[in-house]
């Protein structure tokens, strides 16, 4: 398996929204016709996706262990609270949370996404990198769940050549 494999179902979205800024080289895909398009967003639309995308790396970060308790509220709570949700059941009686707009904007999707991960458990999973200079969203598969860098081979062997050299000298 790929360290770098899709997050699960509509994960997959919140992770590609996070992972549209490569910040160690600070290329920013919204910043492009096709990468809008994958969003389905105007161009109007883009500062509010870019705050929406950096308050889901907040959350991402906190979810890695990388955030103190005392911090405060996360900014996604408050973006959150404007994109409200209805329970809908399907013809086999299955509930489940769907945007009450329609079509539902980027916000009302990702607060769909992020219901029905915390519902299945995963949300928690899903993860930023520990690397300062990556912060490249990923789902964490490890048994565990501890896992720390988006990729071993890279940032977590970036991380560990940096604390042997340390100690070295």
């Amino acid at each position: 398996m790929n360290e770098r494999d899709s997050a699960p179902g509509g994960l997959a979205l919140v992770e590609a929204l996070v992972n549209t800024l490569d910040v160690e080289t600070g290329a920013d895909t919204l910043d492009t016709a096709e990468g809008r398009a994958a969003f389905a967003l105007a161009e109007p639309d883009v500062p509010a996706a870019h705050v929406l995308r950096e308050a889901l790396r907040e959350v991402c970060l906190a979810h890695a262990g990388h955030r103190d308790e005392g911090e405060g509220d996360f900014a996604l709570d408050r973006l959150l609270a404007g994109a409200p949700l209805r329970v809908t059941v399907d013809v086999a009686g299955a509930a489940a949370l769907r945007p009450v707009e329609e079509p539902p904007g980027l916000t009302a999707r990702v607060a769909a996404a992020i219901a029905a991960a915390s519902a299945d458990g995963t949300w928690a999973r899903l993860k930023v990198c520990e690397a300062a200079d990556c912060r490249w969203a990923y789902y964490d598969r490890s048994p565990a769940g501890r896992r720390r860098w988006c990729s071993m081979s890279v940032c977590g062997a970036r991380a560990k050549m940096r604390t042997y050299r340390a100690r070295r000298g």
